[in-house]
Order: C-alpha cells, then sequence, then structure tokens
C-alpha cells in the first residue's frame, strides 16, 4: 500500500498485517454479506481488537495500548479506506479515545480500557437536523430534573454511526445551568439501553449503518459528564478535528483503490483495436485524477504533525485544508473512475460503484467544502482580531 506519511518499522508492520487480514477476510462478496447480518458486534470487531490488537494501536501503554498516538489511527483508517470496512472505528476509538484519554477520572479510563478490549463500542452523538457540523442550531439539552436529583436529557440527534452495536453514547448537549449561560456546552456519556432512549436505524448509501437517536427526559448524573459541564466544546472541537483527518486518511485508501481498478481497466478495455488508456483525452482525465489523490495525499500528511501543539485556530485552518483537498479529490476521482468503467461503474457486482459511494459520502461526512471553507475564513478573522 502506498502511503503518504513517513512509517517506522513498527508502523509499516502495523499496516502490512491489518492490510492482508482484511484483504483475506473483507473482499466485496464477503463484507455485502457482514453488512447485512443483524449481529451484536460489527464485521470483525472482536479478531481485530483481540486478535491484532487494532484497537489500541493509537493509543499509550499506559492506557492499555500499544504506545501510538494519531499516526497509526490514520494509518489504521487508510487500510479501511482500501478494504472499505464500515466498523465503527472513527466514532469508538478516534473520537471517543480522544475524548475519554485526557480525563481523570478513573471511570473514564475504565471505559476507554473496554473500548480498547473491544468489550464497549461508543457511539458520538452530535450532528442535528438543524446543527449538522457547526455548534449552531444546537437544540439537545441538559436541564434540572424537577426533583431536584440529577439531570434530565432530551433531544434529537441524527447520522449517528455506530449507534446500533453501541454500549454507550457520547452526547453533545446545551447546559444553560453550568455558568457559560447559552454557550454551555456538555458531553455526556449516557448508556445505551438507559431508559427514555429511542434509536431508528437506516442504511447509508454506502452501505453502512447509523441511526437516529431521540432522548426523552433521559435521566442524567452530573457525574456522567466527561469534561466539566458547560466547557466541553474545546474538547469537542479537538476530537472532531482528529476524526476529520482520519477520514481524510480513509479516503486515501478508496481513491487510491478507484485509481488502481480504473487503470487496469482502460488498459485492458480495447475500442479501435487499441486499449483505451492510449487515447490523449482519457490520459488527460487520468492526470488530473492522479493530480487530485497526490495533493490530497500530500495536505493530509502535512496536516498531521500540527495537530499537536498548533492553536486552535491553526488546527482549523490545517484541518479544512485537508478536507476541502480530499472532497475536491473524491469528487474527481470517483466521478472520473465510473465515468471511464461506463455504464458498470455504478452495477453491485463492481466493487468500483461500491467506493465511488464511499468517496461520496466522505465528501459530506464532518462537513462539506463549502462549510470548510467558511470555518478557514473564520480561523483567520480570529488570528488576526486585535488581542
Amino acid at each position: 500500500m502506498s502511503t503518504p506519511f513517513d512509517l517506522d518499522d513498527t508502523q509499516r508492520m502495523l499496516q502490512d498485517s491489518l492490510s492482508r487480514f482484511l484483504a483475506d477476510q473483507h473482499g466485496l462478496e464477503q463484507r455485502l454479506h457482514q453488512l447485512d447480518q443483524a449481529h451484536d458486534t460489527p464485521p470483525l470487531w472482536r479478531t481485530l481488537a483481540e486478535d491484532l490488537g487494532i484497537l489500541g494501536a493509537g493509543f499509550g501503554e499506559d492506557q492499555g495500548g500499544l504506545g501510538g498516538g494519531l499516526a497509526e489511527h490514520l494509518l489504521i483508517m487508510e487500510a479501511f479506506g482500501e478494504a472499505l470496512y464500515v466498523g465503527p472505528y472513527v466514532s469508538t476509538a478516534v473520537i471517543a479515545g480522544s475524548l475519554l484519554q485526557g480525563s481523570p477520572e478513573p471511570a473514564w479510563q475504565t471505559l476507554l480500557g473496554r473500548i480498547l478490549e473491544g468489550r464497549a463500542i461508543a457511539a458520538f452523538a452530535h450532528t442535528e437536523p438543524a446543527a449538522r457540523h457547526g455548534w449552531q442550531g444546537l437544540r439537545t439539552r441538559v436541564s434540572a430534573h424537577p426533583s431536584g436529583d440529577g439531570l434530565l436529557l432530551s433531544g434529537h440527534k441524527t447520522v449517528v454511526h455506530g449507534a446500533r452495536w453501541a454500549t454507550d453514547f457520547l452526547v453533545t448537549a446545551l447546559d444553560p445551568r453550568a455558568g457559560q449561560g447559552d454557550q454551555g456546552v456538555s458531553l455526556l456519556c449516557v448508556p445505551a439501553q438507559a431508559p427514555g432512549i429511542r434509536r431508528t436505524d437506516v442504511r447509508t448509501i454506502d452501505g453502512g449503518h447509523a441511526s437516529e437517536l431521540f432522548f426523552d427526559n433521559v435521566p442524567v448524573q452530573a457525574t456522567q459528564c466527561v469534561s466539566p459541564r458547560g466547557q466541553a466544546r474545546p474538547l469537542v472541537e479537538q476530537a472532531l478535528d482528529e476524526a476529520t483527518l482520519a477520514t481524510c486518511a480513509e479516503a486515501l485508501g478508496v481513491l487510491q483503490r478507484l485509481m488502481r481498478d480504473t487503470l487496469d481497466y482502460v488498459r485492458q478495455r480495447r475500442q479501435f483495436g487499441a486499449p483505451i488508456a492510449s487515447f490523449q483525452a482519457l490520459q488527460h482525465r487520468l492526470a488530473d485524477m492522479h493530480l487530485a489523490l497526490e495533493q490530497a495525499r500530500a495536505l493530509t500528511a502535512a496536516t498531521l504533525p500540527l495537530l499537536q501543539d498548533a492553536s486552535a485556530e491553526q488546527r482549523a485552518t490545517a484541518v479544512s485544508s485537508a478536507k476541502v483537498s480530499v472532497n475536491r479529490a473524491c469528487r474527481l476521482v470517483g466521478q472520473g473512475a465510473v465515468q471511464l468503467h461506463g455504464g458498470m461503474g455504478m452495477t453491485e457486482e463492481l466493487a468500483i460503484g461500491h467506493y465511488f459511494r464511499r468517496a461520496t459520502m466522505i465528501e459530506q461526512q464532518f462537513g462539506p467544502s463549502d462549510w470548510h471553507i467558511d470555518r478557514i475564513a473564520q480561523a483567520h478573522q480570529t488570528q488576526q482580531a486585535p488581542r
């Protein structure tokens, strides 16, 4: 597998072993069969956790992991993208891992340990009908219980990936009584089986699973807040940026497979007595696709080191720039691959259509290009404002 990241021997072994495992256990027919099964856990999840140790690869040894970090998350997601694996790795390992590992509370360290062992799955419930990617329009909220004992959580969350398998939901909610006024946001960990939660499952266009969650006065305690009440927004934004970059890495795997299959096809398909790869117009199209993919690779790789010590504005600019480049590559490479295959490019029997649909989903996941361009502009305004 070609990768934009500089790998040491351990990282290379990790990615190679994962890629070989997925190639053997997660081919197209196997994937479609696994997705149609109503299992209690995602396909291959326990094997990834227990036999390969994949769920702990991106965490330090003091947390029960293998000593890695965000770089390992990106390597894993790139391999998942090339294999089109749809398990809830981003929500459980990347987002929940980022949210939980910084907490000094023993309860959250225990939950993180269960996640790394594959015994718990966390679904991140953040997007809402009126608040797809930003904070404006957030309506889910916590309020005081009428009896004065604890809190009540009410709201509606959409497109919650992995919720059908989750043991715990990490829920963002307005918390106006937390000392931050109407701007206060709390992050609560709620058991998936808590009373007052209703879940509706749907299939996404790429074959994956997502859910709508309805919280109807769900009783919670202040101790279920992962961070101090009303102060979760910076923590969540950091986790979302890491998840966005991980999804960029997944896109590289998806687009790499699209390019490889397309190149194989145009070299074999003959028209007018010659391979269509020899036609100059198609060569120009393939060159544009390749250039878009390489630009996405470069920006994704360049963004990784910036997430460690950069300010919030610098991090936002870097991550959103990478996502804009990846979104452009998803559209250019995905549409080009389908068009060069002709009508057969969208059939269920051919892998190219499944990868195209995943690339289309990634374009919207964690924000479309317009949203990220606006975010870059806002970050620049904040940086330039007098202090």
